[in-house]
This record gives structure tokens, C-alpha cells and sequence, in this order.
């Protein structure tokens, strides 16, 4: 994750850090914590581009480009 994060173009220069919350082999469930540092509020910055969409999107787009 940290990898993807920070070197995405859209979020890379926000992005500090990304650490393992829960992990669970039964389920294969992992729940992880993204840090962000976001600058002063400028207007639609949490809308857009701090959307957790847009940040799963992220992700998402990693993986289907490594396929």
C-alpha cells in the first residue's frame, strides 16, 4: 500500500503513511489505517480528492494495471 499510495499521481504528495489495523487469516480480512496530510481547506479538497471512494479507486486502479 504504501507503494501505491505514494507514487499515485493524485494522492502521492498528501500520502505519509499506511499501517495494519486488523489482520485475520480465517477470513482473510485486513483492515488497514491510510495517513494522510491534507493542506488548509481549499474548496472541494475533502470532497474529491480525500472521497473514500476516490481513495479505494486508487487502489483498485493498481491492481487492474497490474493484471
Amino acid at each position: 500500500l504504501t507503494d501505491v499510495y505514494s507514487s499515485s499521481p493524485a494522492l502521492g504528495r498528501y500520502f505519509r503513511s499506511a499501517q495494519v489495523v486488523y489482520f485475520s487469516n480465517e477470513s482473510s480480512t485486513v483492515f488497514y489505517q491510510l495517513e494522510f496530510s491534507v493542506p488548509p481547506s481549499t474548496e472541494g479538497f475533502m470532497e474529491n480528492t480525500m472521497n473514500p471512494d476516490f481513495i479505494k479507486n486508487v487502489l483498485r486502479q493498481n491492481i487492474y494495471d497490474e493484471d
